[in-house]
């Protein structure tokens, strides 16, 4: 992703802009094969020191490469840019990185997915305690918990590759956008028609049938947009990492190297640092939108020019940041730690309350009188949960075991098997397998 964003590929792609152009002028005559051929030979002899060289006394990254380029081709330098703007090579150019950038984000999401898929069929029969609120409420299946980041990663990665597919350059429209100097270079509006459309096939870029001196800035809120939906859902799984490796649940963590310090001050420190990495650079990628919106929104008439100093840093830093929560991600799901230990501890604690339900429904479907027994299993509830505060065990089984309203519809070793925590899952583990199928079938070659 630096080497997209860098300097070499940025002028690379300039020149590839240049010699395109060449090329497609040389079918009107206004430059040679030789001409063309020429700029070809030199198209890779970038000289980044002395461009910034040129830069410092014309002020225009651009102008400045062309200086450079011109000198290294003799008399074929004259015909450099004829007819374009800046904005012709630059705004072609970005909407090139982009692509390029795109289609290494949805590499690196398509080995998360196939990752995540791996630890979703591992886990999809193992049962955890589901939280609301942030309080233990129902089980489910660790496999269906991260299958609910397996679907919304699946929706990132289709948004993203719809974007990619859509990306538009702005095509060679000049000053304002209207084409003036090419309908003059090509002798009028179906000469200019049939050179851009040579130009977006020889550059394998779309372009916008309409723009002013740059493409859209409509299009650059969209593709952040997108890159943002997939920051969040990164960010929602290291938060709720975050949560599961804290010492209040422990039944997941991130990675930890034999070696790794925690704290310098306190030794015995497993902190969420990848994690706390991830959901850092989320939230930068979540502002970019706005950034992005402002300068759609701003950009009066045919082009201010208030959106370029941004622009310079917005689409390195928001990609290069996606970049590394993608491969944080892939690192915290190679090395994921399940504490299958405290999982069983966590359902044997807090488990027995999601049977209450099915204790209730069991009793009544016997004959009783429902909102006599909800009384007397609130009443039980009540008194377990004050056993657990109280830093001892869950007494829920045994007390509706041997009470004497239950009792009367119920046998005891009915009542103790409805406190079963597989068989109160529900669709977890076939959801969770069929998701994890799916993925793999999408991505298979």
């Amino acid at each position: 992703m630096r080497a997209i964003w860098g300097e070499l590929n940025k002028r690379r792609l300039w020149r590839r802009l240049w010699v395109t152009l060449a090329e497609a002028q040389t079918e009107w005559g206004l430059v040679t094969e030789q001409q063309a051929h020429t700029l070809r030979e030199h198209e890779n002899d970038i000289d980044v020191a002395a461009a910034l060289q040129w830069e410092e006394s014309l002020h225009h990254d651009l102008m400045a490469e062309i200086k450079v380029y011109a000198a290294q081709c003799g008399s074929a330098g004259g015909i450099l840019h004829l007819g374009a703007t800046s904005m012709d090579i630059k705004d072609n150019a970005e909407v090139l990185q982009q692509a390029q950038s795109l289609d290494l984000v949805l590499a690196r999401l398509q080995e998360v997915l196939l990752l995540l898929a791996d630890k979703i069929e591992t886990y999809a029969d193992t049962p955890v305690m589901a939280f609301t609120h942030l309080q233990p409420a129902e089980p489910t299946t660790l496999g269906y918990r991260l299958a609910n980041l397996g679907q919304d990663l699946w929706l990132d990665y289709q948004s993203l590759l719809a974007v990619r597919q859509n990306l538009k350059g702005k095509g060679f429209k000049g000053a304002v956008g209207n084409a003036a100097s090419y309908v003059m270079l090509y002798g009028g509006a179906e000469g200019f028609a049939r050179f851009e459309a040579k130009m977006s096939w020889m550059l394998q870029l779309p372009f916008f049938k309409v723009a002013t001196q740059t493409y859209t800035r409509k299009q650059d809120y969209d593709v952040l947009s997108r890159l943002a939906g997939l920051a969040a859902s990164a960010y929602k799984f290291a938060f709720d990492l975050r949560l599961l490796q804290s010492e209040a649940i422990g039944e997941m963590g991130e990675p930890f190297g034999a070696q790794q310090v925690g704290s310098s001050a306190m030794p015995f420190k497993r902190n969420p640092i990848e994690a706390e990495k991830l959901d850092s650079l989320a939230r930068a990628v979540a502002a970019a939108p706005l950034t992005a919106w402002n300068n759609y929104a701003n950009s009066l008439l045919e082009r201010t020019l208030d959106d370029s100093a941004n622009r310079r840093t917005l689409f390195p830093e928001t990609f290069l940041a996606v970049d590394e929560i993608l491969l944080t991600l892939a690192k915290i799901l190679r090395g994921l730690r399940v504490n299958e230990g405290i999982i069983q501890r966590n359902l044997r604690t807090f488990g027995p309350f999601a049977a209450v339900e099915r204790v209730l429904m069991a009793a009544v479907r016997a004959g009783a009188d429902r909102q006599e027994l909800h009384e007397v299993l609130r009443r039980l509830s009540m008194t377990a949960w004050q056993s657990i505060q109280d830093g001892q065990g869950n007494p829920l089984v045994e007390a509706v075991a041997h009470e004497p309203a239950l009792l009367r519809w119920l046998p005891e070793t009915e009542l103790r098997a409805l406190f079963s925590v597989a068989g109160y899952t529900g669709i977890a583990a076939p959801a969770a397998r069929e998701l994890a199928a799916q993925i793999r079938e999408q991505f298979k070659e």
